[in-house]
């Protein structure tokens, strides 16, 4: 393993995804078990990606986490997608983790609400009644953060949770991700939380593996802070981490 820090942001390489996985794993396990044993509840905001298999299989299989007390919320859900779709994030977190522990509760971005504006702010007073202590999160090809592209990216954004389009970058890569047959059939639209509302957290665990994502670790680690390149912001972050593999590092 390779660590090193840049700007506030902790740096750590490994060979591969799935050592990438269990370490980051293990780290968000031990955080769980510290915070649990001065608090009585942890709030906890889950992604949903391909980038997220290893480390959530790592998560469910070990540790000693009593789940039951921890509230389980995910980031960034599709507008209009069916409710049984296979591509919904909640869809996705359901089957690979909240399934399969037992959180005291799991809180659903609602993709096909009526009113996206009410469900907008029904989440973020949600989030706001429970502090989030730890997001576990990846980074998009377009160092997108969440569905923040650059182009709706807000450092300083006064809502915790809107509505975004997304760029075609970003649609494009649920195609690579295996996620949709075609560009066509990724939502154009979707709801997310800002870029204020994960830097809130007090913990930052972000895994980003593959080759696919060498130019966003590149850009995340070596460019500017700014939202041209979302995920730069991290490196302010006071208390983040960012895995990577030898393949996402591959250009640092």
């Amino acid at each position: 393993m390779v660590n090193r820090k840049v700007d506030s942001l902790v740096v750590k390489q490994f060979g591969n995804r799935v050592e990438m996985g269990k370490a980051a794993a293990r780290d968000v396990t031990g955080k769980l078990l510290d915070l649990l044993a001065v608090q009585s509840t942890v709030n906890v905001v889950f992604a949903a990606a391909p980038s997220q298999n290893e480390f959530l299989e790592a998560l469910v299989s070990g540790g000693d986490v009593d789940w039951t007390r921890v509230n389980a919320f995910h980031m960034d859900e599709y507008i209009g997608l069916p409710s049984n779709a296979s591509q919904r994030f909640g869809k996705f977190l359901e089957n690979r983790l909240f399934s399969k522990l037992h959180f005291r509760s799991v809180n659903y971005l609602d993709g096909n609400a009526t009113h996206i504006a009410d469900e907008c702010q029904r989440y973020a007073h949600l989030l706001q009644e429970h502090p989030i202590d730890i997001v576990c999160m990846g980074i998009g090809e377009n160092c997108h953060i969440a569905f923040n592209d650059p182009h709706v990216a807000d450092f300083a954004d006064l809502m915790w949770v809107k509505m975004v389009d997304l760029d075609s970058t970003c649609r494009q890569q649920q195609v690579n991700d295996g996620c949709f047959d075609t560009l066509l059939d990724v939502p154009t639209h979707a709801l997310t939380l800002t870029i204020p509302a994960l830097m809130a957290a007090d913990y930052i665990f972000c895994m980003v593996p593959g080759l696919n994502k060498a130019d966003a670790v590149h850009h995340t680690l070596l460019g500017n802070i700014t939202p041209l390149y979302p995920s730069t912001i991290l490196r302010l972050h006071r208390d983040a981490v960012l895995y990577t593999d030898e393949a996402s590092a591959s250009k640092l």
